[in-house]
């Protein structure tokens, strides 16, 4: 297999293959991945053994997800491969065999949010990992013949192993909370293992090592389900905004007078040109003035009198600058008092102006 498609096998690994609800990992979760299995050429003191590439494997993992992006995991893996042939010094002598490869591994791995970038990870998350183990290196039944003598590899060696792992998940959510679809490019190494090789049959040949200790490196391609014991809740949607409070429509000012007088004091003023001033900052339709009397006096007279009263306060107004067709003038006598009173009581609070902004 050429590095250029190890490559190209990575790349579409790492790639999103569908717009899904991705599921983060919070907490424990059990991973599960079914592979293809790449290992280029073993070779030493000129015996080399071609596999025949791709073979099966699979990796079963359980870890916990801190909630940060960074998983912890521990894992158990095999890998295994048909021996294609065999030679010694470029000379073709067997092809029978197995090589295959088993172990633990312990990997942090990191998953990677690119909301930074417009991908939001509930659409897809790539993440990165590296792990370091034990893996049991396994040639089985392995035979060469060399003219009238047979030799064999059938041993194992166990040795540090270390990896690194490329990957992105692609959530099933909508199927089951909590899985996700994984697909991943590893890149897996040991020290070199030592392989005896023994004479079967034969004179002894001088050019056949007795052992064999090749460099050991794999690539594999995996597909496989993650599902999170503790999926995260949906979010809650935000509250609905409250509707606004509707603006102030109108505004009421109310001007006291003396009994039986119609003149303006101090503080009455000070409330008309309080009135003007909100009347200009504020866009209003129409200004009303109306006059009131209490009921100290005839209904004649005190019509008469809340009349005086309300242009007095209108004439105010005009002088405070508000234009006299702004403003509507009505006049109410006794007929709305604010305070309700019997006939020809004196009543400070019905002798009164209401000037209404609207």
């Amino acid at each position: 297999m050429t590095f250029r498609r190890l490559l190209l096998a990575a790349t579409l690994v790492a790639a999103p293959f569908a717009v899904a609800w991705a599921q983060p990992v919070e907490g424990l979760y059990l991973g599960a991945g079914a592979a293809l299995s790449f290992t280029p050429d073993l070779n030493d003191h000129g015996v080399r053994l071609n596999t025949q590439s791709p073979g099966p494997g699979g990796v079963l993992s359980l870890g916990w997800g801190f909630g940060n992006g960074w998983r912890a995991e521990i894992e158990g893996n095999y890998r295994s491969e048909q021996v294609d042939h065999l030679s010694l010094n470029g000379v073709r002598a067997g092809s029978s065999g197995t090589y295959a490869r088993y172990g633990v591994m312990a990997n942090m791995l990191f998953d990677f949010d690119l909301s930074g970038f417009g991908i939001a990870p509930s659409t897809y998350q790539p993440y990165l990992g590296f792990g370091g183990g034990y893996v049991w290196n396994e040639i089985r039944n392995a035979r060469m013949q060399l003219g009238g003598s047979g030799f064999r590899i059938d041993d194992t060696d166990p040795q540090f192993a270390y990896q690194a792992i490329v990957g992105g998940a692609i959530g099933l959510g909508s199927m089951v909370p909590g899985l996700s679809l994984t697909a991943e490019y590893r890149f897996l190494g040991t020290l070199d293992p030592k392989f005896n090789i023994n004479r079967t049959s034969g004179p002894a040949v001088p050019s056949v090592p007795g052992n064999f200790e090749p460099g050991n490196v794999n690539h594999s391609v995996l597909l496989g389900l993650r599902y999170a014991f503790n999926p995260p809740r949906p979010a809650t949607p935000a509250p609905a905004p409250l509707p606004a409070a509707p603006m102030e429509t109108t505004r009421t000012y109310l001007i006291f007078f003396d009994w039986d007088r119609a003149d303006l004091t101090e503080r009455a003023r000070q409330i008309i040109t309080d009135a003007a001033g909100a009347a200009r900052r504020v866009q209003t339709t129409r200004i009303e003035v109306a006059g009131h009397a209490d009921r100290s006096g005839t209904p004649q007279y005190n019509q008469r009198l809340s009349q005086r009263r309300a242009e007095v306060v209108a004439n105010e107004l005009v002088r405070q600058g508000i234009q006299r067709e702004e403003i509507e003038v009505t006049a109410f006598g006794e007929t709305k008092p604010l305070v309700p009173t019997a006939d020809g009581v004196r009543e400070p609070q019905n002798r009164r102006v209401e000037i209404v902004l609207r």
